[in-house]
C-alpha cells in the first residue's frame, strides 16, 4: 500500500520516474533507468533540462556528441537540443532531472528514434 504522501511513480519500458516537485515552469524528477536500457532520442520545444547522476553510469547523446557521466557529474540539455540517456552498465542508473521552461508537461516530447515503438510525440 502506497503512503498517501508518497509521490506517484510512472513506469516506462526503460525504467521509471517519480515526480518530486512540479509547477508551471518547473519539474523535478528522480529517474531510474534499468541496465542496458535507454530513453528515446528526443527534444523539447518548451523546456531545458539539467541531469545530475546520483548512482551508476550514464551514456549521454547530446546533438552529435556522445559522452559518459558517472555519479556526481551533471549535464545541461538546452531547449530544442536532440538528446538521449542510456544505461550501459549492469547496475541501476539513478539521476535527478530538473526541467525549467514555460511548459514542463510530459507532452512536450518530439521523438526521432525509440526502441519501444512509441510514436513521435507524447509522454516519456
Amino acid at each position: 500500500m502506497r503512503d498517501r504522501h508518497e509521490p506517484p511513480t510512472e513506469q516506462r519500458p526503460w525504467g521509471r520516474f517519480v515526480v518530486v516537485d512540479q509547477g508551471v515552469d518547473l519539474c523535478v524528477k528522480r529517474i531510474e533507468v534499468l541496465p542496458g536500457e535507454r530513453l528515446s532520442l528526443q527534444r523539447h520545444g518548451f523546456r531545458s533540462e539539467h541531469w545530475y547522476v546520483v548512482r551508476g553510469v550514464a551514456t549521454v547523446q547530446l546533438g552529435e556528441r556522445s559522452f559518459v557521466l558517472a555519479a556526481g557529474q551533471a549535464v545541461d540539455i538546452p531547449l530544442g537540443a536532440w538528446h538521449r540517456l542510456a544505461n550501459p552498465g549492469s547496475d541501476l542508473l539513478v539521476l535527478i532531472e530538473v526541467q525549467t521552461g514555460v511548459d514542463c508537461r510530459e507532452s512536450d516530447i518530439e521523438r526521432a528514434e525509440d526502441d519501444y515503438g512509441r510514436g513521435p510525440a507524447g509522454g516519456a
